[in-house]
């Protein structure tokens, strides 16, 4: 976390613009210098670099995310406004990439040469479809071409198909080469050729054993991949219209309004923190060989 606001800190200084300027209405305020000036000394902008460096991390040690330079409204009180519509899109979109990701796997993996040629060559077009291309290409089919969903959030479930699509198709092509490679290696291990030689099918040994396993990598990822959804919200959100943390930092990178910049930065740090947290202890509860190496 210390890393992040010291990173995001320095960074957002090497944005051409004036926060003074930011702070008094944007370069159409026609603030005069007086006024300038006076920001400055209020804001410490008028203090050497370092100095301002610690006063934020001064700030941030008590919990103090400041105020948002063009809303006048504390960040703290901005982000809880905007932090429940991105959860939901990143939430939904991981859980989608999750159930294309094992589908995926499950049928082409084992199934022969060709099946798996196929599979390898949908996860490696999934994997590398940029975001706004997709979300263009998927407004185009489905809402301009079908009219089967909105263009832009509407506030209703239909409004959030396509945004969810957009983001959990990349994410599940990546998902699925992980849990492929997990998957093969669990076929040939000994609990498999116990099982089939009991008499299993091979759709039972896949869904009650290999699946386990295949799904590890995915689970040890999932904590990386919430906090990739929550970045990627910045194009998706914006595209589609909707209220939330990528278009609000969008908006703060363009005003230069350092406090809520560093405000949302800090908050998808913090959730990638927590879920690479819940994913290891997932990973230690679906792993008992795991549990064994952290009691040693």
């Amino acid at each position: 976390m210390w890393a992040v606001a010291t990173l995001t800190f320095f960074a957002i200084r090497l944005i051409p613009g004036d926060p003074a300027q930011a702070i008094l209405g944007g370069p159409g305020s026609q603030a005069s210098q007086e006024a300038l000036d006076q920001v400055r000394r209020d804001y410490g902008l008028d203090q050497p670099l370092l100095l301002q460096y610690f006063a934020m991390l001064g700030r941030l040690l008590t919990g103090d995310l400041g105020d948002s330079y063009a809303l006048k409204i504390p960040v703290a009180e901005l982000l809880g406004a905007q932090i429940g519509g991105t959860l939901l899109l990143a939430v939904l979109s991981l859980a989608l990439a999750w159930v294309l990701a094992l589908a995926l796997s499950l049928v082409s993996t084992g199934r022969g040469r060709i099946a798996t040629a196929i599979g390898e060559g949908v996860e490696l077009t999934a994997a590398a479809l940029p975001q706004f291309w997709l979300a263009a290409v998927l407004i185009a089919i489905f809402s301009t071409g079908l009219g089967w969903f909105p263009p832009v959030a509407t506030g209703t479930a239909s409004g959030l198909v396509l945004p969810v699509v957009t983001l959990a198709i990349p994410l599940a092509g990546f998902l699925a080469q992980v849990m492929r490679e997990s998957l093969l290696d669990a076929m040939t291990q000994p609990f498999v050729v116990s099982a089939r030689a009991r008499g299993e099918s091979a759709v039972g040994v896949r869904l009650r054993h290999t699946i386990r396993h295949a799904a590890l990598p995915g689970i040890s990822l999932s904590g990386w991949a919430l906090g990739w959804l929550l970045s990627g919200a910045v194009v998706v959100e914006t595209i589609f219209a909707i209220p939330g943390l990528g278009r609000t930092l969008l908006q703060a990178v363009t005003l230069r309004d350092i406090p809520v910049v560093t405000g949302v930065v800090l908050l998808i740090a913090l959730v990638y923190v927590v879920m690479t947290v819940l994913t290891d202890v997932a990973s230690r509860t679906a792993d008992p060989r795991l549990r064994q190496e952290a009691g040693r």
